[in-house]
């Protein structure tokens, strides 16, 4: 009988044992399984997190472009040499009041406008970044982010106060966002073309530089002035005048044409605003170039 018992209670034993066993390996088992789903859980989002840094890399990376200037046309316009010839770069995404209008008003801060875009493209290394839209506007100018030693000149315009954001056309809206945040903070403080109500519009600016009064304009006229005929030039005085024109021409003083026709014959592409030729009244759209195709 004591042997029985004592086989009984071995036979128990190894059973609880065995069962000891199993609880254990099916528990390293699950242990296994965790840690392998939290290794791969992790593995997959270092990729996710790789994938979001190359896209976002890829969408701030920028394909800038060395050019040289050749002269600067206003707060928003500039030439450079650009593939062997000049080209006029108009800055994307923004726009400065007038400087240079022949027969048109000077605008408020215009020639702030451009002496300060002069002080930027005239000292550094000068590039230029195309967006994914057209590189010309329908005029032949190269349109583009202009960048001097790395820094953007169109957003110093806009935080200084120089700028507004305009001519907003997809797909060249890559920088519209932090554009817009520069022109909100030069608009917070005030700054420049913010600082006169109104001036700003969704059109352009509004407004004109007030021409100052100088002692010779309210003084006597001169003895030179005074000898001047007042009476009605005739024909054949006309006739002259229109010939001194043409001979100023000549020597680059000034160009006069009657019409977009005839200037045309002489340069196909018509002209910019700093051009001896350029009429405001042949610039219908006002954008500095008159008798473009």
């Amino acid at each position: 009988m004591k042997k029985v018992i004592l086989g009984f209670a071995a036979f128990t034993l190894s059973l609880s044992l065995a069962a000891c066993g199993s609880n254990d390996a099916e528990k390293s088992s699950t242990e296994s399984k965790e840690t392998q789903q939290v290794s791969q859980d992790a593995e997959q989002k270092e990729a996710t997190k790789e994938k979001t840094a190359d896209k976002s890399d890829s969408k701030d990376k920028k394909e800038l472009v060395d050019v040289t200037l050749d002269k600067v046309v206003d707060g928003d316009t500039i030439k450079v040499k650009y593939n062997g010839n000049v080209d006029t770069v108009r800055y994307l995404l923004v726009d400065t009041p007038e400087s240079k209008k022949p027969d048109s008003c000077v605008q408020p801060y215009g020639e702030d406008a451009s002496k300060r875009n002069k002080e930027l493209v005239s000292d550094g290394k000068l590039q230029m970044e195309f967006d994914k839209g057209d590189h010309r506007d329908k005029y032949g100018r190269l349109l583009a982010y202009v960048y001097v030693d790395g820094k953007s000149v169109q957003e110093t315009l806009l935080k200084e106060g120089l700028a507004r954001v305009a001519y907003v056309y997809e797909p060249n809206t890559k920088y519209i966002d932090q554009f817009r945040k520069d022109e909100q903070e030069a608009k917070s403080e005030k700054l420049s073309i913010w600082s006169k109500n109104g001036f700003v519009t969704d059109k352009g600016f509004n407004g004109c530089v007030k021409e100052k009064t100088t002692a010779v304009n309210k003084a006597t006229p001169s003895k030179s002035a005074a000898k001047q005929p007042t009476t009605p030039k005739t024909s054949s005085e006309t006739s002259t005048t229109t010939e001194n024109e043409a001979s100023s021409a000549s020597t680059g003083e000034t160009e006069t044409f009657k019409n977009c026709t005839e200037l045309r014959k002489k340069y196909p592409n018509g002209v910019s605003s700093s051009h001896p030729a350029y009429q405001s009244k042949m610039d219908r759209d006002h954008d500095n170039y008159a008798c473009e195709r």
